[in-house]
């Protein structure tokens, strides 16, 4: 009788250990599930602010070629590279067509599409452009070479910053997003031409404790260290 007894207060024992194992990993399972689907739901927090948000405007020029310009400033407190990317990779491109942004830097970028005439050769300020463009951003570790190839490696880590909308500025007639565009297209080619130019000479390197070195010295130093190498070895 007491071994039966003993028998079955084990067993009972058992299951109820069993019954904590599975409660307790329903739990944890739980847990996770509800953490990954609160996480997917919570808002990407953006490294990059845009200018203009979430548009791209474009003087309505059918048969030809035509600009628009947005602002990108890198918002976080490491750098981040930026690649663009279009749906109509033939008619549509950006300069640059990628970056990488210290922290607070800024650029303004060119975006250039060519416009389709519309069927009825009827000027049509809404028609619709079924060509999409989009930023992506990708944190990088300091200073480095751009390459669009590290978006391809680290694809887990890239980020679409947004889905811009093309609308369409009527050129003769002038509005503030018109005077806008004129205004960031000029700061982009002004921002090209100084990128084109060779950086400034900085004069003598200073190293140390502001000791100036410059060619000549270098090389009088050197000079003099071989000749005294020469009277020691006589």
């Amino acid at each position: 009788m007491s071994s039966n007894n003993s028998n079955g207060n084990n067993g009972c024992q058992q299951n109820q250990s069993n019954q904590l194992g599975e409660t307790r990993s329903s739990l944890y399972y739980s847990t996770t599930a509800i953490s990954f689907v609160t996480k997917s739901l919570l808002p990407t927090r953006r490294r990059l602010r845009l200018d203009p948000p979430n548009k791209l405007f474009f003087p309505y020029e059918p048969g030809k070629q035509v600009r628009s310009a947005i602002g990108i400033k890198n918002t976080c407190k490491s750098h981040v590279a930026f690649k663009f990317q279009t749906t109509a990779p033939k008619s549509c491109y950006m300069r640059p067509p990628g970056a990488i942004l210290a922290p607070g830097e800024s650029l303004t970028a060119t975006v250039f599409k060519f416009v389709e005439p519309p069927e009825n050769n009827d000027r049509q300020l809404d028609q619709k452009s079924r060509v999409k463009f989009k930023i992506m951003s990708l944190k990088v570790k300091g200073e480095m070479e751009y390459v669009p190839e590290m978006f391809d490696e680290q694809k887990d880590q890239v980020a679409v910053e947004q889905i811009l909308r093309v609308i369409f500025l009527d050129p003769d007639c002038p509005s503030p997003a018109l005077e806008k565009l004129k205004r960031q297209l000029a700061e982009a080619e002004a921002e090209l031409e100084a990128r084109k130019k060779p950086p400034e000479d900085a004069g003598p390197r200073v190293v140390n404790e502001g000791l100036v070195i410059d060619e000549w010295k270098e090389r009088r130093e050197r000079y003099l260290a071989r000749q005294q190498i020469e009277v020691d070895s006589r």
